[in-house]
């Protein structure tokens, strides 16, 4: 069976001897783990096969560390778009490594991997609990952050020269693909440098971690959008709403946007194609019984509808169209073009959502996943993202969290929520 193949082993650099000065916690024991899959009938075809079910390794202090804190020098990047709590985990970690452990060298890197490379000649920042205490109630990162890899050799370089020995990489995808080449080149040196991910991601699209920090502030921010969009329908004969939203491949935001905010007649996500044709028809139907419309569109959705471009930008992915514009003059043309009046109001509130600060909720995420980050790393583990898994706080192996692009499953309980309450057509 599939999860038969499913591998979550977590390398380390060694075994650890030196006991935690964390006072009076509830240390995790190395053998705690939790099941990848609660299903009972997976996990009892597992038992009858002789296979012990997938899991993963628990989160959190123990009762030994590798590294002596008193020697301790480590390093913080922050990589690709903004999202919200980029400071909340920054905090964290800077916070935990001082208070729970004693570490006193801690340094942030500027404009993320560049940071790393010499040539780019950004100076480092010196990271202190007094410099980083309020900074989760400012969006963005302090940190700054860029696009696209670098050269490995440079960056680690950069890092034996500075003797850094843990290397905490806030980003998503592609920040991790370039931790895991970090971790494998410090490897191949024979250095000891532990290097732990924080998966960020304002889509949630990175496998086997259930949600990522700024996720539900986006789904929160985006409401106000929402909210307006279908005043501004309501309050005009034949009025539309769209509402643009993040997503590039994945619709999690748009989906759960459309859930909140009951005001969302139509949501179309990357996951699910649709027809031009079938989305004119269905909005012709909608006016007509109802008077006005409210359409949420994920930003990777319908890309097959418009001109294809090969442009890449500096992380490689290619450039997408832009399905707000498209949709709006599309929708504008064929009402046009059968003589129906229409009022339609195009909203993109991707930029504002995306540079907030955290809400309170995503704010006490953010801090959990930089102490469990901290927590690995003080014990030598490596090449791993710390994670949420059904409420728990899990290790994830670098290589499991990029293998795949989570995405919504068209015939799951997910889209079927969203079509429950949107009202809409299962294909459009």
């Amino acid at each position: 069976m599939q999860e038969n193949k499913l591998n979550f082993t977590i390398s380390r650099l060694g075994e650890c001897r030196i006991p935690s000065p964390m006072p009076s916690m509830l240390f995790i024991d190395d053998d705690d783990r939790l099941l990848y899959d609660n299903d009972l009938r997976i996990i009892q075809e597992h038992l009858k096969a002789g296979e012990t079910p997938p899991f993963f390794e628990k989160a959190g202090p123990r009762e030994k560390i590798y590294f002596n804190p008193a020697e301790l020098k480590c390093g913080i990047v922050t990589c690709g778009g903004l999202c919200p709590g980029l400071n909340d985990v920054i905090r964290a970690i800077v916070m935990s490594l001082s208070y729970h452990y004693g570490v006193q060298g801690v340094i942030g890197f500027p404009y993320g991997y560049e940071g790393l490379v010499q040539r780019y000649r950004h100076a480092p920042l010196k990271l202190t609990p007094d410099l980083v205490e309020r900074i989760h109630q400012q969006g963005g990162t302090i940190l700054g952050s860029s696009r696209g890899p670098q050269k490995v050799s440079e960056m680690v370089d950069t890092l034996e020269r500075m003797k850094i020995r843990i290397l905490f990489v806030i980003g998503g995808d592609g920040t991790l693909r370039g931790g895991q080449a970090i971790s494998e080149e410090t490897g191949k040196r024979g250095l000891e440098i532990a290097v732990i991910g924080v998966p960020k991601t304002i889509d949630n699209d990175i496998s086997y971690v259930q949600r990522s920090f700024g996720f539900e502030t986006a789904v929160t921010e985006a409401g106000a959008a929402i909210t307006s969009a279908h005043t501004e329908a309501k309050g005009a004969r034949n009025g539309i709403g769209l509402v643009k939203l993040m997503g590039r491949e994945s619709g999690f935001i748009a989906a759960f946007a459309a859930l909140a905010y009951n005001d969302v007649n139509y949501c179309l996500i990357p996951e699910l194609p649709f027809t031009l044709d079938g989305l004119l028809k269905v909005l012709e139907e909608r006016l007509d019984k109802k008077g006005h419309a409210v359409i949420v569109v994920g930003e990777g959705a319908g890309q097959d509808l418009m001109e294809k471009t090969q442009q890449r930008d500096a992380s490689g992915n290619i450039r997408f169209g832009d399905i707000g514009n498209f949709l709006r003059d599309q929708i504008n043309s064929h009402f046009r073009g059968i003589g129906k009046e229409i009022n339609l109001k195009y909203i993109d509130p991707s930029y504002t959502i995306r540079s907030v600060p955290a809400n309170a909720h995503d704010s006490a995420f953010c801090l959990v996943l930089g102490q469990n980050a901290v927590h690995a790393g003080m014990t030598g583990r490596t090449n791993m993202v710390v994670g949420d898994w059904g409420g728990e706080l899990i290790h994830v192996p670098i290589s499991m969290a990029v293998s795949s692009r989570k995405r919504i499953d068209p015939n799951g309980r997910l889209w079927s929520a969203v079509l429950a309450s949107t009202g809409q057509p299962r294909r459009i």
